[in-house]
C-alpha cells in the first residue's frame, strides 16, 4: 500500500501498518458479528462515530495528496473510505 501511495516503506511504517491492520481486523469482526443488531442508541452512536472517523480518513488522504506527501494511488483508498463512511451514515439514517 505504501508503494501504491508513493511513500517509502521503512521498518517503522511497516510496524505501524501491521498494528493498525490488527485493529481494523478487530473492528471488522465486531461489525460483522453485530450486523443484525436491532436499532438502538448504541448502534446509532457507533454508526455516527465510525462514519465520521472514516470520512476524516478520506479527508486526510486528500489533504496529504494536496500537500504532495503521497501519490495519486491514495485515491483508491479515499474512494473506498468515502463509500464506507456513507454506508455507516446510511445505516444510522435508516435506524432513525
Amino acid at each position: 500500500m505504501l508503494k501504491e501511495w508513493g511513500v517509502e516503506a521503512t521498518a517503522g511504517s511497516l510496524i505501524l501498518f501491521r498494528r493498525i491492520g490488527a485493529m481494523y481486523l478487530a473492528l471488522a469482526l465486531m461489525f460483522f458479528l453485530g450486523r443484525a443488531a436491532a436499532p438502538s442508541d448504541l448502534r446509532s452512536a457507533v454508526c455516527l462515530v465510525m462514519g465520521g472517523a472514516i470520512a476524516l480518513l478520506a479527508g486526510l488522504g486528500l489533504f496529504e495528496y494536496l500537500a504532495r506527501r503521497v501519490g495519486a494511488g491514495v485515491f483508491r483508498s479515499v474512494v473506498g473510505e468515502a463509500v464506507l463512511a456513507a454506508g455507516f451514515v446510511w445505516v444510522w439514517w435508516g435506524g432513525q
